[in-house]
């Protein structure tokens, strides 16, 4: 029998109060709100920010468009790996602010320099500028970190949560055949990895627990605006060859992207990737932006990222 963790259903029957209200008086989804409601939920149950010897803002060069990024270095005087974090928000929300306290802690949970992108959002810039900023990335940031004089070891692996996970995958793929890009490893925690939402978890989990059915569809028609082809452009159905790289998948039960996972680790395992599955079967979406409310959950998820990540 499936049982949520009694904090988070506890958490949900009352913003499931409040969304129910809120729509009685004829609320209406913006992309202000949507903005505002991560940095809120965010700010709200990740209040420990841990300090870090060295952070910077800098900008990574791109033929189209000039990338902000935040730097985090636990150890500067150390030489470290490079791992670049796409934050999620459904391509429409989120930013290297809201995900700050995030990042912090995975740069010291991984002993990894993290990288944190700020891609373009929509609706302002639709697919596929997210995309393209987060190839400039990959392609440019060793440039941004010799001109900053960092420590670093020219080893790259990336990182994202929810669109920040579809992101990644996306990158992922566009790159394994790339010499001028070396992704090491991946991390996707409960990503979006298929824009057609065939899923039957969509139906189950679409519904009261936190990420709703209507919201992903609001959030996919702003992503995507110029009739493209949302299966060819999803993850799931991309090429998989030896040349993508090792991966952490994570997934919650109660997650209506929770099906899209399973089905991404069983074509990673069909073309030989070395690949792990954490699966939290008491979690609902987007609970790494709940800490406060799921200690020993998100303790456990960055725990199992950094022995992936540091692993062999």
């Amino acid at each position: 029998m499936r049982q949520l963790a009694s904090e988070l259903e506890n958490w949900l029957k009352g913003y499931n109060k409040l969304l129910k209200d809120l729509k009685a008086n004829g609320f209406k989804q913006t992309p202000t709100n949507a903005r505002e409601g991560l940095v809120n939920l965010t700010s709200t149950f990740v209040t420990e920010k841990p300090v870090i010897k060295w952070v910077q803002d800098d900008l990574v060069e791109g033929e189209e468009f000039n990338v902000s990024v935040r730097i985090y270095h636990p150890e500067p005087e150390s030489r470290l790996p490079v791992l670049l974090y796409f934050h999620g928000g459904g391509h429409m929300a989120g930013s290297i602010i809201a995900y700050d306290s995030i990042c912090r802690k995975m740069a010291l949970a991984t002993n990894h320099i993290v990288v944190s992108v700020d891609y373009r959002l929509a609706p302002e810039c639709p697919y596929p500028a997210g995309i393209v900023d987060a190839v400039t990335v990959a392609k440019n940031i060793w440039a941004t970190l010799g001109q900053r004089k960092v420590n670093y070891i020219r080893q790259l692996s990336i990182a994202g949560d929810s669109a920040g996970g579809a992101i990644s995958a996306t990158l992922s793929h566009y790159t394994q055949h790339d010499i001028d890009v070396d992704i090491r490893v991946q991390i996707l925690i409960y990503p979006s990895l298929d824009y057609t939402m065939q899923s039957e978890s969509i139906e189950l989990n679409g519904d009261g627990y936190l990420l709703q059915k209507e919201k992903i569809e609001w959030f996919f028609d702003n992503y995507f605006q110029h009739d493209e082809n949302r299966r060819k452009v999803s993850p799931l159905y991309m090429e998989f060859t030896g040349n993508l790289p090792e991966s952490l998948v994570i997934s919650a039960e109660f997650c209506p992207l929770r099906d899209e996972a399973f089905a991404y680790i069983q074509k990673l395992n069909d073309a030989g990737i070395r690949n792990q599955h954490l699966h939290f079967d008491d979690m609902a979406h987007a609970f790494i932006n709940m800490e406060n409310l799921l200690k020993d959950q998100c303790d456990r998820l960055y725990r199992n990222i950094a022995r992936f990540l540091n692993s062999g």
